[in-house]
């Protein structure tokens, strides 16, 4: 164990980074040998959107990074949080600690999006992905990352999080990012049984759907414990029946344009179809 500790606390940033990397070029020849869909896109010109978005996003969210570290260290210093207040093996810290880091960071945050309107009109660049494949794990507006960060940070102190358990953390949350969004077409039993405890690819695939209910539904990145017990996982007996997107954004010329694509938070909001905060009923009656 401490060999596992001394690594993710002193794991140098060029490694964390080939994870990033490698990962999507892992995924991206997987998924072009076994596809779900066969998008007939050009695959690099969509790589190069998402990837724009990408650099922004980070950018954004190197510039909390500063405070991450210091939330982190205070709680070890000062023996705050959960994992701090009650005495468990390391084993169980690792549990306890990617846990409640994945629920704050991840499975919450995104949640919030989806209800509040102002945060959901960043996070909707996200879903305005028409052709979902690894690099849509990245397709992220960077005012997001404000959100994203706020909430991690809000993990960290809640756990306890010492940075080894954060960097670790973090590792698992990009492998994850990139295998649920990766186009594969992972075999169906194996999906269902994973996503007992695991977020899945296709799992995940329904969130993506482009109209409500199903975009409402599995937040998880990593644990699809928070979607269960909380009551917003959904499947589909059909995946390929699944159309990706969000109904108010279906032009190319919007969801691919990526001068757009950064402007669209500031943009005059489009209800979708269904009732999302509102609007829908008040349109109704005004008609």
């Amino acid at each position: 164990m401490e060999s596992l500790i001394d690594f993710f606390e002193n794991i140098p940033s060029a490694f964390r980074a080939g994870i990033l990397i490698g990962g999507i070029f892992l995924f991206w020849i997987i998924e072009g040998v076994f596809p779900l869909f066969e998008f007939g896109y050009k695959k690099v010109r969509h790589a190069l959107i998402n990837g724009v978005l990408t650099l922004f996003f980070v950018v954004i969210g190197l510039g909390f990074a500063g405070v991450l570290l210091w939330s982190s260290t205070w709680v070890t210093a000062n023996d705050f949080g959960i994992i701090n207040w009650i005495p468990m093996p390391v084993w169980l810290q690792i549990i306890v600690g990617v846990m409640l880091l994945d629920f704050f960071g991840a499975y919450l945050v995104h949640w919030v999006e989806h209800k509040v309107k102002f945060m959901w009109k960043f996070h909707l660049v996200h879903h305005s992905d028409t052709t979902v494949d690894v690099t849509t794990g990245l397709r992220h507006h960077p005012g997001e990352a404000v959100f994203r960060m706020l909430f991690t940070i809000l993990g960290v102190i809640v756990t306890g999080a010492p940075i080894w358990i954060v960097f670790m953390y973090q590792t698992l949350s990009a492998f994850f990012t990139h295998l649920n969004h990766a186009n594969i077409n992972m075999p169906r039993k194996a999906d269902r049984a994973l996503s007992y405890l695991f977020v899945t690819p296709l799992m995940h695939k329904v969130h993506h759907h482009y109209t409500q209910p199903l975009t409402d539904t599995n937040y998880g990145n990593i644990f699809a414990i928070w979607d269960r017990l909380f009551g917003t996982y959904a499947e589909v007996e059909d995946s390929k029946s699944l159309i990706y997107g969000i109904d108010t954004h279906m032009d190319p010329e919007e969801n691919e344009d990526v001068v757009n694509l950064f402007k669209i938070p500031f943009q005059k909001y489009r209800p979708p179809q269904g009732s999302k905060f509102g609007e829908e009923e008040k349109l109704d009656k005004d008609h």
